[in-house]
């Protein structure tokens, strides 16, 4: 196919087209593009690009939605967020603490002021539980529930993840997969927080000033304006290309083979449908909603519709205070409250806040599109909000002078006791039948990916459309990944393995960019 886009009345044509524009999306659309192939990028949202990463302002005040570090351990994805932001990221201090029963303890642990919190016999409890499940584990781990226990014992669970987990994700803690705890929270061990505290609190784990950026830990970088400046800048990127269209406000319709090993994707728009012909899909669109709109319809669709998902809502403040609390975000373990965690907006960026003399923070709430949270008005949430912060002694709700409410769809995919069976059908059905479809993203292959993992997802992707044939597993990012609040920047230099390349795959990857020696052949996890 041409390598530029081809348009006529209501019909594009182009090598890839590609479903969102949220950093799977973007990334995709741009090393395609920097590749001399043409795409065309749709998205639901009529303003704003990086889906859960975008920025929303409202009246000069800028919301992060959900909080996003800039902090990745693959030097080729720090690489691309410097080539495509090269002069806007600021070095922030890396800030959170829990609240549990009106007090506050640091997040990671600090030994010392944990003890005191708790006090000793709540402390001695807490240890002579976890050492009862080191000795007598739970042996058939099929929970959250069982996988945490295990891990820290049950009084640690029930103080620190129990309330938390089951207001993020709407669902008892023993019905959840144990999957997400051991992909979230893996390398994670009591006895690693408690020594790593230990450490902490007598301030000796200061690193020698080794010219590396520190550890998420400590700092992490941040666009001075959002984490939406990344994404915007990437669209614009695309576009200037001359390679690129984005359609913006426009919706999946159907997604159609074409016969011949293309696709044919319908999309409707402010205007009516647009037809996108193209060699390459590529989707970050929620399973459940792909699976439902392809042509012809796969088989799996059934196993796609059981997909679950949790949505979300931040209801932002602008309150009379210089600054309210120094954390990015303080993570609410409380049952008197609906608010699972709150950001402060001016601690990510102080140019996220026009006003020195307002403080503004975000409140998170999980539900279910639908629910009576999801349902209310904006002016009930910003009420409820201003109630729930004087009950966590926060602000007085007689200083707060403005609010605006802000939701997210399908932020979370849910790891219910069913969710791999499903994606797995629906996986291999896709590959075997369609193998110029692309699955990438959170949503796009149903898995808790952060942002840096996502970008992965869809460079893999890139390479694998290059060369012709799927020389990368892209299901393998983030399948091993250690406790992600932990490692250096950049720490690792190579890609994930991959099987041989022939000499034609080889010079069609050395066109996108300069690739490094990686590993291949002999890994189970290469294609």
């Amino acid at each position: 196919m041409n390598n530029s886009v081809h348009s006529t009345a209501g019909q594009i044509s182009v090598d890839a087209a590609i479903i969102g524009a949220g950093p799977a999306g973007l990334t995709a659309g741009y090393l395609l593009t920097k590749a001399g192939k043409s795409v065309a990028i749709i998205e639901k949202d009529a303003t704003y690009v990086g889906g859960i990463s975008r920025t929303v302002e409202h009246e000069g005040y800028r919301f992060d939605i959900g909080g996003h570090r800039f902090f990745s351990k693959s030097q080729q994805v720090v690489d691309l967020w410097n080539e495509i932001l090269p002069d806007d990221f600021i070095q922030r201090p890396r800030m959170s603490r829990i609240y549990y029963e009106g007090k506050f303890y640091s997040y990671p642990l600090r030994a010392f002021e944990a003890l005191s919190n708790l006090g000793i016999l709540r402390s001695t409890a807490c240890m002579l539980s976890y050492l009862r499940y080191k000795l007598f584990p739970i042996a058939e781990v099929k929970s959250f529930e069982d996988w945490t226990t295990n891990q820290f014992g049950r009084k640690l669970y029930s103080i620190f993840f129990k309330t938390y987990t089951e207001k993020v994700w709407g669902m008892p803690c023993d019905e959840m997969s144990a999957d997400w705890a051991a992909q979230r929270i893996k390398g994670l061990s009591l006895w690693g927080a408690v020594t790593d505290g230990l450490k902490r609190s007598l301030g000796l784990n200061k690193r020698p000033n080794d010219g590396k950026v520190k550890t998420l830990l400590e700092t992490f970088r941040y666009p001075r304006l959002g984490p939406g400046m990344m994404w915007e800048a990437a669209r614009d990127r695309i576009v200037a290309s001359g390679k690129g269209q984005m359609l913006m406000g426009h919706a999946l319709k159907q997604l159609a083979s074409d016969g011949e090993g293309g696709w044919r994707l319908t999309a409707n728009g402010p205007h009516g449908d647009v037809t996108i012909k193209a060699a390459h899909a590529i989707s970050s669109a929620p399973m459940r909603e792909l699976g439902a709109r392809l042509h012809p319809l796969p088989a799996t669709t059934l196993n796609a519709k059981k997909l679950k998902y949790r949505d979300f809502l931040t209801v932002a403040l602008m309150i009379k205070s210089e600054d309210l609390f120094p954390d990015n975000w303080i993570y609410i373990h409380d049952s008197k409250v609906q608010v699972g965690r709150v950001q402060n907006f001016r601690s990510w960026s102080p140019e996220m806040v026009p006003d020195q003399d307002i403080a503004c923070v975000g409140l998170e709430y999980f539900c279910f599109e639908g629910d009576g949270l999801w349902s209310s008005s904006d002016e009930d949430l910003v009420e409820q909000a201003k109630r729930e912060m004087a009950i966590l002694g926060l602000c007085d709700p007689q200083d707060v002078v403005g609010g605006a409410v802000v939701r997210q769809e399908k932020a979370y995919p849910v790891y219910d006791e069913d969710y791999a069976a499903n994606v797995d059908a629906m996986r291999r059905e896709l590959e075997e039948k369609f193998p110029t479809l692309h699955l990438v993203g959170r949503n796009g292959m149903h898995r808790y990916n952060n942002q840096d993992h996502a970008m992965m997802t869809a460079m893999l992707t890139v390479e694998n459309i290059i060369a012709g044939t799927r020389i990368y597993d892209t299901w393998c990012v983030n399948e091993d990944a250690e406790y992600h609040e932990a490692g250096d920047e950049g720490d690792e230099k190579v890609l994930p393995a991959r099987g041989e390349l022939t000499e034609d795959q080889a010079a069609a990857l050395g066109s996108v960019r300069d690739v490094p020696e990686r590993v291949s052949g002999n890994d189970k996890r290469a294609a």
